[in-house]
């Protein structure tokens, strides 16, 4: 017999601070965690350059680390234009499959009250479209956008929070 996993319940949302940064870096560089994303910057493996696009994003947009009884497993963001705004997250593969990334999104979503809030995921990632949909997110497109991390011109869900 094999131990179910527990629920998560002690989800919270902070700013980044500068000491997370090696923490996304490792977790941003998980060759499995970003085949599974696919949509990667070419830039992500260069610290100098991924420490410099955090140090802009945290300035610009709605940046938080994800922590789960205190420890940071992930990221989660809201960035883009008004009217065009567009979620992200990132939580560590080792918190796959535990409800992190729903609890997570869930708080980012309330935190940012503008509407319409869009996302993108790969479409073959099932994984992060069901986070999406667990949120309220629905598919309303489809498109194909060139993913660095499997080096090829993939398929892409568009959904959307009105």
């Amino acid at each position: 017999m094999f131990d179910a996993v527990q629920p998560v319940t002690d989800i919270a949302l902070r700013p980044v601070h500068s000491s997370d940064l090696p923490v996304f870096f490792r977790q941003m560089n998980d060759p499995e965690s970003m085949r599974t994303a696919a949509f990667v910057s070419p830039k992500s493996a260069d610290w100098d350059l991924f420490a410099a696009h955090w140090e802009r994003i945290c300035a610009e947009y709605v940046v938080r680390t994800v922590l789960l009884d205190g420890d940071v497993v992930g990221s989660a963001a809201v960035f883009g234009e008004p009217g065009e705004l567009e979620v992200t997250y990132w939580i560590d593969r080792a918190y796959w499959g535990r409800g992190v990334a729903t609890a997570a999104l869930r708080l980012l979503i309330a935190e940012v009250t503008e509407r319409p809030l869009h996302a993108r995921a790969a479409a073959d990632n099932a994984g992060s479209v069901r986070v999406l949909e667990k949120c309220g997110f629905v598919v309303t497109g489809h498109d194909s956008g060139f993913a660095v991390a499997r080096d090829a011109e993939i398929d892409e869900v568009v959904l959307t929070l009105a």
